[in-house]
């Protein structure tokens, strides 16, 4: 299926066009880094019959440069802190909403963390927030760390049971990327949620 967009999925590359999908959609949340899992997920679970070290390959690769990129966002923040403060002063929906994720992140920082990672953008805004609020790295780090596998973990099998069950097909993709943004909205409704239950 890769093949058919040139992405050849036995090369090392797709290995790397993965991590840096993922790595980087901390910044720009509009990379497909989702669907880019699942895809090479069901190719691989069709390509050969030893799929699974590259599905464990793959997996490895997703959560680690998930965690690289929390990572990098966290320390950006961190540095910039006063003037993304000052920045975010300037405007009372921006200061409203630090002031809510300051107050989940205190209250249950690593849920939030997780269920940040499956929203869209909640990822950039918790990492960001995180960063800027100045939260102890051991306190955020393994929270992201559980979030970066859980969510390659999730990707990958959405997009390797997705092949078994329906075949390598683009419906099976459909149905597994489907399946991901049901699970962004839910996360996504969570996080609205979250800080009105305190």
């Amino acid at each position: 299926m890769l093949e058919q967009v040139g992405l050849p999925i036995g090369s090392p590359w797709i290995y790397a066009v993965v991590a840096l999908s993922v790595l980087l959609d901390v910044f720009l949340p509009v990379l497909p880094s989702g669907v880019l899992v699942i895809t090479a997920a069901t190719a691989t679970a069709a390509g050969t019959a030893t799929d699974v070290p590259d599905i464990l390959a793959l997996t490895l690769c997703a959560a680690t440069a998930s965690v690289l990129g929390d990572l990098a966002a966290y320390r950006l923040a961190w540095r910039g802190g006063a003037r993304l403060d000052r920045a975010i002063s300037r405007s009372r929906r921006l200061t409203t909403a630090q002031e809510r994720l300051g107050a989940a992140l205190a209250r249950d920082g690593g849920a939030l963390v997780v269920v940040a990672r499956f929203a869209p953008a909640g990822r950039s805004v918790v990492s960001l927030g995180a960063g800027a609020a100045h939260r102890r790295a051991r306190d955020f780090l393994p929270w992201s760390a559980l979030a970066g596998f859980t969510w390659a973990v999730y990707s990958v099998a959405l997009g390797y049971f997705g092949a078994h069950w329906l075949g390598a097909t683009w419906l099976a993709t459909a149905v597994s990327v489907g399946a991901l943004f049901g699970a962004g909205a839910g996360a996504a409704y969570l996080m609205r949620r979250e800080p009105r239950t305190s």
